[in-house]
This record gives structure tokens, sequence and C-alpha cells, in this order.
């Protein structure tokens, strides 16, 4: 065994003293892994940022109760006997003057993007005073809040980035009515960042929605108590709805999303791999060919075939590696916190982000790289191996 590490490692370290020599090939093939593992974390940095702001949005104590049978606040709908009846069921935390739960209306308005000319499906939400305490995530970021009852608006700081006429002092002109932009918010990094906020009485009267809601959002006395709250509207003869952590209510809207993007990133990566495994083989095969009479000498010296084959497919994992962690570093330079925003198909509403190159992700190109590298060097390993030495002597 002994003796075998010894040939093998004597034989690794002659191929790598040799890289300089075929340096055309190995940058070409480094290049070509490079850039399949940073297109892979790139675009997969897209569905962790997405999926990041949709399930780091609410708290196990904050539940969202809609109607019985919709899945989406778009498809909802609630009196406003229904919510006064919500706010008054146990489970629910309250302060020293009421319930900490806040009805609230969703509807979608049309605004530019900023980088281009289209327009973009944005949440407007209309809120009342508690949704900021039910959230707690709420932090304004530059202006003030609305004043209940006037056409004012903030705006979360994603949505702000995102599109166009939304600088605080801004007008905004929507349907028949001119929203004045007051105030900036930040939530976390969460879906609301994506939102406008309004008073939901005055957005109630601008879209003739009459005294209607379209869910309740409130705060648990504590995780537990769903529950409680569950059997307490379930049985109630008045009521026809349902209760659902929030997180668990965007966890579910994110995965279509997350899937979708996902499987467009390992499509595109598959393909590029392919790419990137013939420029392996190609550099290892130039590697083996260019040695053929070296390795035909230290074969007839004594040099087992294993160790040949172990020194070349570790020189190929060696060079696939190396080539990993540069993509994995340039995708983390290139997309880590960029801004951007993506539809969610639950709502059909945009939803604003930042990409998020996370370990995993990095581990996950490395792994790839390595796959890369493995088959790169597997053909050319066993050619090297199995070449007669007669006929490598006289090459």
């Amino acid at each position: 065994m002994i003796h075998w590490l010894s040939q093998m490692n004597a034989l690794l370290q002659f191929n790598l003293l040799s890289l300089p020599t075929r340096m055309g090939s190995v940058l070409s093939s480094a290049v070509g892994i490079a850039g399949v593992v940073a297109v892979f974390v790139g675009v997969l940095s897209i569905a962790a940022g997405f999926r990041s702001a949709m399930v780091g949005t609410g708290s196990d104590d904050v539940v969202l109760i809609l109607r019985s049978g919709a899945d989406t606040e778009m498809v909802s709908g609630l009196s406003l006997d229904e919510t006064r009846i919500i706010a008054d069921a146990p489970g629910l935390a309250r302060s020293a003057s009421a319930a900490l739960a806040a009805a609230e209306l969703f509807v979608i308005i049309n605004l530019p993007k900023q980088s281009t000319v289209t327009d973009a499906n944005v949440p407007l939400r209309g809120v009342e005073t508690a949704s900021y305490d039910v959230r707690g995530n709420v932090e304004l970021v530059e202006g003030r809040r609305f004043e209940p009852g006037k056409n004012e608006i903030i705006v979360g700081q994603g949505a702000a980035t995102a599109f166009s006429g939304l600088e605080v002092g801004n007008s905004l002109t929507v349907g028949a009515n001119t929203w004045t932009v007051v105030g900036h918010f930040a939530a976390g990094g969460g879906i609301a960042e994506s939102e406008i906020w309004a008073d939901a009485a005055v957005l109630q009267a601008a879209y003739r929605r009459g005294a209607s809601y379209q869910s309740v959002i409130a705060k648990l006395q504590s995780p537990g108590a769903l529950e409680q709250l569950e059997q307490a509207l379930s049985t109630d003869p008045r009521l026809n709805v349902r209760a659902m952590r929030q997180s668990d209510y965007y966890s579910a809207q994110s995965v279509a999303t997350t899937a979708l993007i996902t499987t467009l990133g390992g499509l595109i990566a598959g393909l590029m791999s392919i790419g990137a495994i013939f420029g392996a083989l190609n550099t290892m095969y130039t590697s083996v060919a260019s040695r053929s009479r070296e390795i035909a000498t230290l074969r007839a010296l004594g040099f087992r075939g294993s160790p040949i084959v172990v020194a070349v497919l570790m020189e190929s994992l060696l060079i696939a590696l190396v080539s990993g962690a540069l993509g994995g570093v340039g995708a983390w330079l290139a997309f880590d916190g960029y801004r951007s925003s993506t539809i969610n198909f639950q709502s059909f509403s945009q939803v604003t982000f930042a990409f998020q190159v996370t370990p995993l992700l990095l581990v996950l190109g490395t792994l790839c790289a390595a796959i890369i590298g493995l088959f790169g060097g597997l053909f050319p390993a066993v050619r090297a191996a199995r070449l007669p030495v007669a006929i490598a002597l006289r090459e």
C-alpha cells in the first residue's frame, strides 16, 4: 500500500509540475468550469433570494385569516362584521385597548419599472394602525407614516428601488385618485418591502369596496395559541374562515416560482456542464498524449496502472476544484445582494428581493465542478493506464 501511494504521489507531482507546458488547454478548461459554476450559483441565488424574501416574512406568532377556500388574498373576502368577530376571538394578543389584529385590503396597480419602459403589477395594500404593531418589523427609513383619512402612501424600499415615481414627495395617480408618497419603510427584507401601503378606509372608497376587506392579520398570544384560535373560528357559525401562520402562507406562495427558477437554473447549468466536460476531456487527453512516452517509461520501470489512473484523475479534480472556487467567488462578487424583482405566480404581483449567494450554493457549485473534473479525467486516465508500453515509447 505504501509503495502504491508513493507511486501515485510521484505521478501527481510530475503531472502538476508539467502544467505550465500545457497552460493554454488548462486555462480553456478552467474558464469553462468556472463559467458553469458562476452561472449555476448565480441562477440559484435568484431562487434563494426570492424564497428568503417570502419565507422570511412573518413569525410563528403572526397569523393570516382568509375566507375558507381562498388560497390567496386576491380571492378572499371578509365583511366588516366578520373582521370584528375575528378580532374578539380567543388566542389573540391584546394591547391595553384592543386585540392586535388589523383588517386589510390587497389590490394590484400598474407602475413602470426603473430599468425598462414596461409596466409591472405592484401590490397596493390597505392597512390599519394595528398592522404596524402586528408585523413588528416595519421601520421607516425616510419620511413619515401616512395620516389616516388622507390620500397618502408609504412605499417599501424594495418597491421604491424597482419602480419609477415612488420617491418621497412625489404624487402618484392611480385610476381617479392621486396619492402622495410620504415615506419609505423597511420590513426586515420580507415581502412587505415590495408593497405600497395606504389607509384601508381610503383605499376602500377609492376602489368602491364598501366595508369589505380581504384578510385579517393578527398576533397570537404565543405560537401555540394557533390551535385555540382555529377552534374558535371554525366553531363560530357566523364565520367561514381559516387561519394560518403568515410564514406558512408565504412559504406556500414561494413554491411555484422557486421551483421554476431552480429547474431553469439546473437545466442551463446542465447544458453548460456538457461543454465543460468536453473541455476537461480535451485538456486531460492533451496532457496524457503529451506525456505518453514519460508514462510508458515509468510503467517500464515498474509503476502500476492504477496509480496512473488516480494521479490523472486527481490532476483533473484539482484543476476543476480551483476553477469551481474561482467561479463561486466570481458569482458571489457579481450577484450577492443584487436587487431585482420577479412575479409571484400566486398573486401575479411583483416581488422585490436581493440575490443570495449562500454557503450551500457555494458547496453545490464546488460539487458540480468536482463532478465535471472527475468525468473529464476518467477516460484519459484509463487510456494512460492501458496504453501499451512499446507503442507509447515509439510515440
